[in-house]
């Protein structure tokens, strides 16, 4: 699919008329990350895997943040027309998630996080590593990109956690080492209608190292209230 200047791959599951969910992964990946938790979420959604500009079959052009990304998944669900969805990010593709909930709160419905790093200035610093040899799985400059935004992020998009009004949840691994406690507490905070779910025994790859535990929390959030 066109959005803007590039063109993004996705996957999709599920009923055509079951409600959507949208998928963004983290660094490094694709859509096909989610395989493993995906058929359980298409019983329930029409669910569609990005892959993220830089990622994948999507196209590399070489300009990379969270601000394209962000945009790329806002262009992405207008043009196939959706609202009010169900947007689970992980890790880079949470940062994603959470910008567009606050800069376009009318198009989620519900938000989920996992492993997500508030976007305060990463302590210490983090260094871009030297570039893996042999034919690369993703465009090596989105490494440099995130980098740069998680030492320096935007002063702004931490102010703008109080402009998401979807129910948020939270999902981080009981090992993960991503960001301290207390800046997590925050930012949950900070989201008006959020809650946290730690899952035990997983560290940053929580649905996969924890698959029927981040399906039990996610599953329990998107349930129907009485």
């Amino acid at each position: 699919m066109q959005v803007g200047e590039v063109q993004l791959a996705y996957r999709v599951w599920g009923e055509e008329d079951a409600p959507p969910a949208v998928l963004l992964h983290c660094l490094g990946e694709d859509g096909e990350d989610w395989r493993g938790v995906v058929g359980r979420l298409a019983g329930t959604h029409r669910v569609y895997a990005l892959d993220q500009r830089g990622h994948g079959l999507s196209d590399w052009p070489g300009e990379y943040g969270f601000a394209r990304w962000r945009d790329d998944a806002a262009g992405f669900l207008e043009a196939l027309g959706l609202a009010r969805v169900t947007l689970i990010g992980h890790s880079m593709g949470a940062v994603a998630a959470l910008l567009l909930a606050a800069e376009r709160p009318e198009l989620v419905d519900r938000l989920v996080l996992e492993e997500v790093p508030p976007p305060l200035p990463a302590d210490p610093p983090q260094e871009v590593p030297e570039q893996p040899a042999g034919p690369p799985s993703f465009d090596w400059p989105v490494k440099t990109a995130v980098v740069a935004e998680r030492n320096a992020p935007d002063p702004r998009w931490w102010e703008a956690l109080a402009k998401i009004t979807a129910p948020t949840l939270v999902i981080a691994g009981g090992d993960s080492v991503l960001a301290p406690a207390e800046q997590r507490a925050e930012l949950v905070e900070r989201i008006p209608d959020a809650r946290l779910v730690t899952v035990e025994g997983a560290g940053h790859l929580v649905h996969e190292e924890r698959p029927g535990e981040f399906l039990a929390a996610v599953t329990s959030f998107l349930a129907p209230q009485s």
